[in-house]
């Protein structure tokens, strides 16, 4: 299964599972839960992650993108 960290950028990915405790709930209130659907906006292999999600854009640390587990979209 992908990873946050590992998606290219422009992909359009559903949130499978997160990985973790304590910044769940922040990650939650941001909109990033699963079964949503985000966007990549950057994705540099250094840095943060940054994502489009309910038409707003957010940055999310590598560590934290590396335990989120997603699945492509299929289009159509």
């Amino acid at each position: 299964m992908l990873t946050l960290d590992n998606a290219r950028p422009g992909a359009r990915l559903r949130i499978v599972s997160v990985d973790g405790r304590g910044w769940v709930q922040r990650l939650y209130q941001m909109g990033l839960l699963p079964g949503s659907v985000v966007e990549v906006v950057a994705n540099y292999g250094v840095g943060p992650v940054v994502l489009r999600v309910m038409g707003v854009e957010v940055a999310i640390g590598r560590g934290i993108a590396r335990r989120i587990y997603v699945e492509e979209v299929k289009e159509g």
